[in-house]
C-alpha cells in the first residue's frame, strides 16, 4: 500500500492518501496537548503505543459486532484506515466524575454515577469543543436522527464492551471520548482509542494511567501508557 499525499494533521495524527481511493493510512504522532491545545508537550514514544493499543482495540470492537474504520495496523506507527467522513461531534461516556464533569458539576472526583452520562461536544477547537445537546446538533445539521440514534447506540455497546474488556486487564474505565464516521452511508466508528481518549484507573490502586498524568504533570506517563500496552496485548 503506497502512501501519497497528506491530506490532514491534526494534534495527534496524520492522515496521508494511498492508491486505493477508500483507504488511507494514519500515523500517530509523539505530540500531547490538554486544556484544548493551551499545554502542549511530547510523551516519548506515544505515537508508537497508542497505534498498537488503538489496533488491539479495534480488533476486539469489531469481533463483537461494532463497525470502525480500522483495516490493520501496517507498522509501529500507520494503521491503514477506511476513509470516512468524520461526524463534528465529538462523544463522551462518563461511568465516573473526572475531569470536566467535576468541575462543572462540583462533584468529587471517582463519584461513581447511578448510570453512565453521554455528552456531546462540537468538534471546533477553535471554540474549544463546546458541550451541546442533541437539538445543536440537528439544528446545525451536524448529523441527522437516525444518525444520532445510531451513535448512542453504539457508544452505550462500545462502554459496555471496553468496561469489561479494561476490567479484566485489572483497569476500570472511567470515561472516554470517541468519533464517528459516515462510510458509504453507514456509521462507523473512527479515530483512535487509547490511554489519550480514555480515562483508565488501576483497580485497586486507583493509579491513573492515561493521559491525566500529562495534564497534571504528575510524571511517570511513558511508563504508564507502556503498562496499559502491555496489558492490552496479553
Amino acid at each position: 500500500m503506497d502512501k501519497r499525499n497528506k491530506i490532514y494533521e491534526g494534534k495527534a495524527k496524520i492522515l496521508y492518501t494511498t492508491d486505493n481511493p477508500d483507504l488511507l493510512i494514519q500515523y500517530f504522532k509523539d505530540d500531547a496537548t490538554a486544556f484544548n491545545a493551551k499545554k502542549k508537550g511530547e510523551i516519548q514514544q506515544k505515537g508508537i503505543m497508542n497505534n498498537k493499543i488503538s489496533s488491539k482495540i479495534f480488533e476486539f470492537l469489531q469481533s463483537q459486532g461494532i463497525p470502525t474504520h480500522y483495516e490493520k495496523r501496517l507498522n509501529d506507527r500507520e494503521m491503514l484506515i477506511k476513509k470516512v467522513e468524520i461526524v463534528p461531534v465529538e462523544v463522551i461516556i462518563r461511568n465516573r466524575a473526572a475531569g470536566s464533569l467535576c468541575r462543572l458539576m462540583g462533584v468529587p472526583e471517582g463519584t461513581e454515577l447511578a448510570e453512565p452520562i453521554l455528552e456531546y461536544s462540537f468538534k471546533k477547537d477553535e471554540l474549544g469543543d463546546p458541550l451541546i445537546g442533541e437539538y445543536h446538533i440537528y439544528a446545525l445539521r451536524l448529523a441527522n436522527h437516525e444518525e444520532v440514534e445510531q451513535i448512542k447506540d453504539y457508544a452505550f455497546r462500545i462502554n459496555a464492551l471496553m468496561s469489561q474488556f479494561f476490567a479484566k486487564l485489572g483497569l476500570e474505565l472511567i470515561d472516554f471520548k470517541i468519533e464517528f464516521g459516515r462510510c458509504k452511508g453507514k456509521i462507523i466508528l473512527a479515530d483512535e482509542i487509547s490511554p489519550d481518549t480514555c480515562r483508565l484507573w488501576e483497580i485497586g490502586t486507583g493509579t491513573k494511567m492515561d493521559k491525566d498524568r500529562f495534564r497534571h504533570d504528575m510524571g511517570n506517563i511513558e511508563e504508564a501508557y507502556q503498562e496499559v500496552l502491555m496489558r492490552v496485548s496479553k
